[in-house]
């Protein structure tokens, strides 16, 4: 059986571990142009339980939030590399703007996202950008635990992209030499 499963396989696969008394934890995001803080946020992630499942941002929702010309990189690539982390056990690729549907349907035992969001539930440490983060209204209602994990400085696409385009030129087209 591969990483990347259905909702409902995905449904089935959380049956099994809550009977066997593992803890689930969850994740979401784009996860375009994969960089070490990504990296390190996902092995920090999967420490906190038994088994990573992480929700895929698809094409259609990633452009919806992101804009036009994102993501870079198509799901099923992106998919692939977060499938090649020995951290991820299952990737799961939703449509949907955000996870609640995800969360809800899979009531994992930890749900996780990085510093630059914030959990607007009480008790629940609090991102530094404060992002809104709708998923854990969800979390409390059954009692799952919602973890903010440190951000990595200077690890993100924007910043990665950011610093593609300083390298060029835009008088002449072409890029600037480095050395």
């Amino acid at each position: 059986m591969g990483k990347l499963v259905s909702a409902t396989r995905a449904r089935a696969i959380r049956q099994r571990l809550r009977k066997q008394g593992k803890i689930m934890v969850f994740t979401n995001g784009v996860f375009d142009l994969l960089h070490v803080g990504h990296v390190r946020y996902l092995q920090a992630a999967r420490k906190l339980g038994h088994a990573l499942f992480l929700g895929l941002n698809s094409d259609l929702s990633a452009l919806q939030l992101k804009g036009p010309g994102l993501p870079l990189m198509p799901q099923a690539e992106r998919a692939e590399i977060l499938c090649a982390l020995a951290c991820v056990n299952y990737v799961i690729i939703f449509d949907q703007p955000t996870a609640e549907h995800l969360v809800e349907m899979l009531q994992p035992d930890v749900y996780t996202k990085g510093g630059d969001y914030a959990a607007e539930i009480p008790g629940t440490e609090h991102g530094e950008a404060g992002k809104p983060l709708p998923e854990a209204r969800i979390v409390e209602s059954y009692g799952g635990r919602v973890v903010i994990l440190p951000y990595t400085a200077g690890c993100s696409t924007t910043q990665i992209m950011d610093r593609i385009l300083k390298l060029r030129c835009p008088q002449e087209d072409k890029v600037v030499d480095s050395l």
